[in-house]
């Protein structure tokens, strides 16, 4: 019986609020966008994708985002200067909304 009084005064986490404290390594980057290293790091130089770090690049939610908008925007055929030009686009509309 302790337990289930303990339980009842929990409440449901809204994970999206604590996400903008995720950084991710540039592996688990590539590997929730299923692309390279190379790919990664040639993307986020040309798109001047901010990271953290000094040794090791580390990416935010946002970056993360970011990536993902690009590879989707290349898997539906743009080469990497619209892809990146998209993905610029789509997330300025989506902060006006």
């Amino acid at each position: 019986m302790a337990i289930s009084r303990q339980v009842d005064f929990l409440e449901p986490i809204n994970l999206a609020e604590h996400l903008d404290k995720v950084e991710l390594y540039l592996g688990q980057v590539c590997q929730i966008a299923g692309i390279s290293k190379m790919q990664l790091d040639y993307w986020t130089n040309k798109a001047q994708i901010p990271t953290k770090g000094k040794k090791q690049r580390i990416y935010d939610v946002d970056a993360l985002e970011t990536v993902m908008l690009i590879k989707q925007a290349k898997d539906k055929g743009l080469n990497l200067g619209a892809a990146i030009e998209a993905a610029r686009r789509f997330r300025e509309q989506s902060r006006v909304a």
